[in-house]
């Protein structure tokens, strides 16, 4: 069955609380993810096989340039064949259109290969305060 991408696609709260719950081991919540994204996303991308969820990945930004990733999340069943990088590369593309010019990420370090390999990103300095 094929996979589509859509950007700033139509997603219930409950696929995606359900998608992210799985992605990031964690009890299926009730964030209200669609007055979320509403409010502080440039566009986010649905990866689709037929009617189910199966990927998404959230993109902030600065109003301007800067765009940010967030939440990049893929089932367990569809992970290591490509829907994260296509995930992504939407995500780059829909960036582009909208006149951003740079498109960050950080990620824990068992990421490093998929942000630099499969999807192109290059080691940039970067600092961090935990708050």
């Amino acid at each position: 069955m094929a996979i589509t991408y859509e950007w700033r696609g139509d997603v219930s709260n409950e696929a995606l609380n359900e998608l992210h719950a799985e992605g990031f081991d964690h009890p299926v919540g009730q964030t209200d993810w669609r007055a979320r994204l509403q409010r502080h996303s440039l566009g986010w991308v649905c990866a689709w096989q037929d009617d189910r969820l199966l990927g998404f990945v959230n993109v902030a930004w600065d109003g301007g340039v800067h765009a940010f990733l967030l939440d990049t999340v893929v089932a367990r069943r569809n992970r290591s064949n490509g829907v994260g990088a296509a995930l992504v590369g939407a995500a780059a593309e829909g960036c582009r259109a909208a006149g951003c010019e740079w498109l960050h990420v950080d990620f824990e370090e068992h990421l490093r290969s998929f942000y630099f390999d499969a999807c192109g990103f290059r080691q940039t300095a970067a600092g961090l305060i935990a708050l």
